[in-house]
């Protein structure tokens, strides 16, 4: 999937060798997801049935017709903004497989491109599993979904492994069972434009999917024009929407995952009225000329109507106010102490500095110092050394020697 995924286990079964044989699991269980629908791989099923010219029904695994049949039940819910079958256009525009040019295609290029593009061509069949296009150079992306599926995957391998708190994350898309202890697991939402440093959400779910899209870690800039990675299937261009990033919560990762893309693409009211209307738990973050705005539904709509500066954070604002009385609170109970000290170490000095006047003998000072002592020879050395050990006396000997 050209990404990175982690599992958390809490309090998992107390079975030997179950983390090994499990982290085997897991691997095997996402090679097989590659295997099926990666377009990287050519002897993926995918890439089989894109490379393939018939129009007749192409034969694939129950997982991949099931994850096809749910993009084109996307597609029909937002009228084409999410389509699998943008391949093409992706590539042209440097974001897919092929080679990156970082350029902007002409129109004549685009249109050209576009009459092989279209949900409408491509059907799925569930029982006998198969795919079937009506345009031979019809082909298949299923990267905004298939992230997400894999975490469904995981999550369903990791049950039937008898683990019931897991947290599952594949290229940032995420879904939960259980908690930790009885505390919910937490996912951030990112801040965009501030290079992943930065969270503007920290948000509580449990037993439930979240995924983002954003236009903020995949584009490319020319003639001070940014060009995201999200293209709308129905302009064959980059969006150009004003938003920064969406993140959805359903039960489904997979639906999380694709529904953040296509209402990435329809931009904020449209997305806000689908989400309304499908009963999902969005946040919507809006970049402005100087700032960016938070509009919000369901779980999420908490964290609407934020105005933040690009380049400040919500959550690092009360992280540093938090860190402050932190310090604060530690000074105040180490004061005490450290004036207990103090004093202590006052006194002692107090007290060497009366036995020395009152004895009225110079203070000898340190090896070689301006007030060490000399003895008969004319060698200056402290009162430790006024005994030499025997390996003291040795050296010297030698030393006499030479």
């Amino acid at each position: 999937m050209g990404t990175t995924y982690m599992v958390k286990v809490h309090s998992p079964p107390e079975q030997p060798d179950w983390a090994s044989e499990t982290e085997t699991a897991i691997d095997r269980e996402l090679r097989s997801v590659n295997d099926q629908m990666s377009t990287y791989l050519k002897s993926s099923e995918l890439s089989q049935f894109n490379a393939s010219e018939s129009t007749d029904w192409f034969e694939v695994s129950a997982d991949t017709a099931r994850v096809v049949a749910a993009a084109l039940e996307l597609s029909e819910k937002t009228d084409g903004a999410f389509d699998v079958t943008v391949g093409p256009l992706v590539d042209r525009w440097s974001f897919g497989a092929g080679e990156r040019k970082n350029d902007v295609p002409s129109e004549s290029e685009l249109d050209k491109l576009k009459k092989s593009v279209g949900y409408q061509h491509l059907e799925a069949r569930l029982d006998p599993p198969a795919l079937k296009k009506d345009i031979a150079n019809l082909r298949v992306d299923l990267s905004s979904i298939a992230k997400g599926h894999g975490v469904d995957r995981v999550v369903d391998l990791l049950a039937g492994r008898d683990a019931e708190n897991v947290f599952v994350e594949i290229g940032g898309e995420v879904r939960v069972t259980g908690d930790k202890s009885g505390e919910s697991w937490k996912v951030g939402i990112q801040q965009p434009d501030a290079g992943g440093q930065k969270l503007m959400v920290a948000h509580k779910i449990r037993d439930a999917a979240m995924a983002t899209s954003g236009d903020y870690r995949n584009f490319f800039e020319v003639d001070q024009q940014r060009y995201s990675h999200t293209i709308d299937p129905r302009t064959g261009r980059p969006v150009t929407n004003g938003l920064a990033s969406v993140s959805v919560i359903t039960d489904s990762c997979m639906l999380a995952d694709g529904w953040a893309t296509a209402l990435n693409v329809v931009g904020r009211e449209e997305a806000m009225r689908l989400a309304r209307e499908n009963e999902l738990s969005v946040l919507i973050v809006q970049r402005l000329s100087d700032r960016l705005v938070s509009s919000g539904t369901g779980e999420l709509a908490e964290y609407a109507d934020v105005d933040v500066p690009a380049d400040v954070s919500v959550v690092d604002d009360a992280a540093k106010k938090s860190e402050k009385a932190e310090a604060k609170t530690f000074a105040q109970r180490m004061a005490p102490v450290l004036l207990m000290t103090g004093i202590t170490f006052g006194a002692v000095l107090l007290a060497m500095a009366v036995g020395v006047i009152f004895g009225r003998q110079a203070i000898s000072g340190s090896c070689g110092g301006l007030n060490a002592k000399v003895d008969e020879d004319g060698v200056s050395r402290c009162t430790m050394c006024s005994t030499p050990s025997e390996a003291c006396q040795e050296l010297r000997d030698k030393m006499a020697e030479k």
